[in-house]
């Protein structure tokens, strides 16, 4: 799910935060290089931010905790651990509220497993639009079909596709899915060596990858999806960002 997002956010058309929202513990701190080359430093992010947050918390405070990775791609460090997140259960709507009104930027909010953290409910209420992964397979659209279940919303479902089955792939799954609540479905190709590439410097190679090139390709999809959306919910685009949350709803996860 951290590649998934990354990339989208590498390739998003719009000004763009990634912040990494999963209770669970994130690992960006860990994988991927701060923009001097060094790494990024794992106690500046959302932790930082809900030492203070218990004061209020306004969208021009996100700001104050970001770190930028290689690329110059904006991020909100997430915890480092699940234990870390017992103490802040009373965040996550707070968060969501001020990730929403986040000026001149889109929001990316990883948010993890969805259904392991219910207290995530709140923040993915502020959300514009919420977007579950999957992998194409039987097990892992099963779960993609438990989840559909737990939300009361409108979402949309982008599948991990191996390259050599990957409109199939979609296809299949936009008919398993048919009957609910669904939006769209997209895809995203699985690209282990463009996985990589990512957590290293950005170059032509990484430019070239089908990971890049199909991130690009949903990138525009979703910036276009969500903006319609809120013409047609408000008759006219909301100021402050739009937040799109992505949690992964299946065992499986990008490398």
């Amino acid at each position: 799910m951290t590649t998934a997002a990354t990339a989208l956010g590498a390739v998003w058309p719009n000004a763009v935060l990634l912040a990494e929202c999963d209770p669970s513990g994130g690992d960006l701190a860990y994988r991927l290089p701060a923009l001097d080359g060094g790494v990024l430093n794992p106690g500046r992010g959302l932790l930082s931010l809900g030492a203070v947050a218990r004061r209020g918390l306004s969208a021009d405070q996100i700001h104050e905790h970001t770190q930028k990775l290689v690329g110059g791609l904006d991020v909100l460090a997430g915890l480092t651990n699940g234990e870390q997140a017992t103490g802040l259960t009373w965040l996550w709507g707070t968060l969501g509220r001020a990730l929403a009104a986040v000026p001149e930027a889109d929001v990316l909010a990883d948010c993890g497993r969805l259904g392991l953290y219910p207290q995530t409910n709140d923040l993915l209420a502020a959300a514009d639009a919420v977007v579950l992964f999957t992998r194409a397979s039987l097990d892992h659209v099963a779960h993609l079909r438990e989840r559909l279940t737990l939300l009361d919303r409108r979402v949309g479902v982008v599948v991990i596709a191996d390259p050599r089955s990957y409109r199939a792939s979609i296809d299949e799954v936009r008919r398993i899915v048919s009957g609910w609540d669904v939006s769209f479905v997209a895809g995203l190709a699985y690209d282990p060596k463009g996985a990589d590439l990512l957590s290293g410097q950005w170059g032509g190679r990484l430019d070239r990858s089908l990971l890049i090139r199909t991130a690009r390709e949903l990138a525009g999809r979703l910036a276009a999806h969500v903006a319609a959306e809120t013409v047609a919910d408000q008759d006219a685009p909301r100021a402050g960002s739009v937040p799109r949350l992505s949690p992964e709803p299946s065992n499986g996860a990008l490398p």
